[in-house]
């Protein structure tokens, strides 16, 4: 069970991240929170999550593109908390560049913290899962985990290679039955970071947020509504609980039924 672990998230103050924090905090679990900036502001909420959860909320703002700070997150988190039961490695930088025109250090810092991060921060956890027994990490991939997208080249190759790492993760804890490893793929997510942009596309092309939202998600084909965070963070929690202990190795999309229905296509009768 969940209650009285230590889970460390990152990305943790917005978004998938802010979800996933209030799904396990009210499972009972102590909780660690990474992200950058605002550090004040990032105390006060966790103080403030601490009051409305019941459980310990800390804060850590390591930059995860520095593997010193990586590894300094892993040991602050075990000095305040104790070793980490749960993982969620959800934090990411994206771009938005054709690879002609990539910018070389946009790319190098776009892996280090959506890629090399995870890797160090499942290397730096997963032995004293072993060692206890008990272990869950989740890796928050994408639909573009599992198809390409032009101008989306950073984000394309690190959510895949996650995919990658999570079957790697659970192919080295197959003796642990209750260490496993398994990444979700979401959709489109209306988190803050895609509203603001859907806001500042609206406003280049003059239409209005609710138009714009369309034409966003119809670029993927996704008909539905946009996929909520709750929703991204409910399944982080379940893939945590002990009923899910046989599941390892996964990549499940919560995608609306964008990755499974391509061929129908947006529309098709």
């Amino acid at each position: 069970m969940a209650k009285g672990r230590v889970a460390l998230i990152t990305g943790a103050m917005g978004g998938i991240g802010m979800a996933t924090a209030r799904a396990l905090g009210r499972a009972g679990c102590a909780l660690m929170l990474n992200d950058i900036g605002g550090e004040e502001a990032h105390r006060a909420r966790c103080a403030e999550l601490a009051d409305e959860l019941g459980v310990d909320v800390r804060y850590e703002g390591a930059d995860l593109s520095a593997r010193d700070q990586v590894e300094g997150l892993v040991r602050a988190t075990a000095a305040a908390l104790g070793p980490v039961d749960v993982l969620v490695n959800n934090a990411v930088k994206r771009h938005y560049h054709p690879i002609t025109d990539f910018p070389p250090d946009a790319w190098d810092y776009a892996l280090a913290v959506n890629l090399t991060a995870p890797f160090d921060l499942c290397r730096l956890t997963l032995g004293s899962m072993k060692a206890r027994g008990w272990g869950r990490i989740v890796n928050l991939s994408s639909l573009m985990g599992l198809a390409g997208k032009a101008g989306r080249a950073d984000y394309v190759v690190t959510k895949t290679a996650l995919i990658g790492l999570t079957r790697a993760v659970a192919a080295e804890t197959l003796e642990y039955p209750d260490v496993t490893c398994n990444a979700i793929c979401p959709g489109s997510v209306l988190t803050p970071f895609i509203a603001r942009r859907i806001q500042g596309l609206a406003d280049e092309r003059g239409v209005s947020f609710e138009e714009m939202s369309r034409r966003y998600r119809s670029d993927i084909g996704q008909v539905a509504d946009f996929i909520t965070p709750e929703q991204i963070a409910g399944t982080v929690a379940y893939l945590c609980s002990d009923e899910a202990r046989s599941i390892t190795g996964v990549s499940l999309p919560v995608d609306a039924g964008v990755s499974s229905t391509f061929l129908q296509g947006p529309g098709t009768p």
